[in-house]
């Protein structure tokens, strides 16, 4: 046996179970080039805070690791305008439930945000999901997601994904069982969203899901066969619906984009998508992003027309905007300069975000409320 070929396997492990991933990737590395276990260059490295798929997967395939992205830095610019307060208090009449949703396929918690002017009114959805490690307190403070709602007067649903679904708390988008209509966790969001449809007065042509990381890639999962359902989506550092089938193909995917995504089948209706991810993340590849696109129509005779920006003292971006065959726009692309698995626009005091913008929460509704289901 190559005892120090296992003691630097051991020792891989030990710094995967601690997030130091891109030292555990370059330990692995060397091992596989034949090169002695000697560890990390600097072994004190304090582990990052970056969403990790990998890390709700077993960690005996723990060498398809990928390498975190770079560290968001903490800034107070929103897109070129004044920093919105993400710990406002609640205005006065709005509510923020604990609730559970119980269907067929599972029970899930979840909160609500309902906006001081609801008054019975139909009025839209946001469903929101959150990513690997995160809870929807968490998640609703670092997109302020409740306060841009509480301007527009739209309810907002955050789902929790329990450890006992998953230990990081990650949407299951790897498992085949989980990408079915009426099945697994697709069908439980899909209840979800019904059930605060029966209980609250909301327009059934103005119903969106958005999410990052795994979350995004449920959200995608979720356009693909509920597009009955869903008027659009907004995917957020994610992945295709089918990029991956199982824990092997998901590492693939997130190391460097997954299967050709698959379309919606003729005279099947396509859900209009905005998505946003950054150049530098090292979580999930940005070529994810591009199939995305792909999956929701681009490619499909549509040019994309281009824009460049920056957020003042942050970032840069390029947006890809695309128009169906009517004229309507269908698809955006934010491809964020520097960036990396992060929340674009987030509020420090929630996590894995990026203050420096641009502000993908007020793009993502933006987007949103000007579709609505025919």
């Amino acid at each position: 046996m190559n005892f120090p070929r296992l003691q630097g396997m051991t020792e891989a492990l030990r710094l995967t179970q601690a997030g130091q991933l891109n030292d555990a990737t370059q330990l692995l590395q060397q091992l596989c080039q034949g090169q002695a276990a000697t560890g990390p260059r600097d072994a004190t490295v304090r582990p990052r805070r970056v969403i990790d798929l990998a890390r709700a997967l077993p960690k005996a395939i723990a060498s398809g690791v990928v390498s975190p992205g770079p560290a968001a830095p903490r800034a107070t610019v929103f897109n070129g305008t004044a920093a919105r307060p993400a710990n406002s208090p609640m205005p006065a009449g709005a509510a923020f439930h604990a609730l559970t949703y119980s269907g067929p396929t599972g029970t899930r918690a979840y909160r609500l945000y309902v906006p001081a002017s609801y008054r019975g009114a139909a009025v839209p959805l946001i469903v929101m999901l959150h990513g690997c490690t995160q809870s929807p307190e968490d998640f609703a403070t670092g997109t302020g997601m409740n306060v841009l709602a509480e301007a527009e007067g739209c309810l907002v649903a955050y789902p929790a994904q329990p450890a006992s679904a998953n230990p990081q708390k990650c949407w299951n988008w790897f498992n085949a069982n989980d990408q079915q209509r009426d099945q697994g966790e697709p069908a439980i969001l899909a209840g979800l969203t019904r059930q605060i449809m029966r209980d609250y007065a909301v327009d059934a042509r103005r119903v969106y899901v958005a999410g990052l990381s795994a979350g995004g890639a449920a959200a995608a999962i979720l356009g693909a066969v509920y597009p009955d359902l869903y008027a659009a989506i907004g995917v957020h550092s994610g992945l295709a619906c089918g990029a991956a089938r199982d824990m092997p193909s998901a590492f693939a995917a997130m190391r460097q984009g997954g299967a050709a995504p698959s379309r919606a089948a003729a005279g099947q209706r396509t859900p209009p998508a905005i998505v946003f991810h950054a150049d530098r993340d090292g979580t999930v590849h940005p070529r994810n992003g591009d199939q995305v696109l792909a999956q929701f129509g681009a490619g499909l005779g549509m040019k994309p027309e281009r824009q460049d920006g920056q957020v003042p003292g942050g970032h840069r971006y390029t947006i890809s905007r695309y128009r169906n065959g009517q004229g309507e726009p269908q698809l955006e692309h934010w491809l964020i300069q520097g960036g990396g698995h992060a929340w674009a626009g987030g509020h420090a005091p929630g996590s894995y975000t990026d203050p420096r913008g641009p502000d993908a929460s007020r793009e993502i509704l933006r987007f949103f409320l000007q579709h609505r289901m025919a």
